[in-house]
C-alpha cells in the first residue's frame, strides 16, 4: 500500500482525526482530513514532523532498558498529536479532535499498520 492510501486509511479510522502523516526511508507523506483548516503551515508542518523523528530516535535509544516504545502522545490546547512507529524506522503521526478516546484511535492505527503497512 502506498503511503497516500495509508495515510487515507487512517483518516478512515475515525471522524475525529484531522491530520495524518506517514516518514518512511527519509521522506514524508501528510494528508489534512478535507474541510479542515490546518494549524500549521506547511513549513512548520515538516518542522514538526523532523522533530517528531529525532524525539522518536530519543526514546528508542532508551528501549533497550524500558522496553521498546509502543506511541507517544502530547496534548496541546486544541489537539492530540500522536506518534506511533512504522517498519524499522518510520513514524505515522496523527493529529486528533480534544474529543476522543485515545487509546482507541491508537488500537485502530496500530491495527491498520499491522494490516496494511510493511
Amino acid at each position: 500500500m502506498d503511503r497516500e492510501q495509508f495515510c487515507n486509511e487512517i483518516l478512515k479510522i475515525d471522524d475525529k482525526i484531522v491530520f495524518t502523516a506517514i516518514y518512511d526511508e527519509g521522506e514524508f507523506y501528510h494528508k489534512m482530513r478535507e474541510g479542515v483548516n490546518p494549524y500549521l503551515t506547511p513549513e512548520e508542518t515538516e518542522n514538526s514532523l523532523a522533530e517528531a523523528v529525532y524525539r522518536w530516535s530519543s526514546r528508542k535509544k532508551i528501549g533497550p532498558k524500558l522496553g521498546e516504545p509502543v506511541y507517544a502522545m502530547t496534548k496541546y490546547g486544541k489537539v492530540y498529536r500522536i506518534t506511533i512507529p512504522a517498519g524499522k524506522a518510520g513514524l505515522i503521526l496523527v493529529s486528533t479532535e480534544l474529543n476522543v478516546n485515545v487509546e482507541e484511535i491508537v488500537e485502530k492505527v496500530i491495527e491498520t499498520r499491522d494490516k496494511n503497512y510493511q
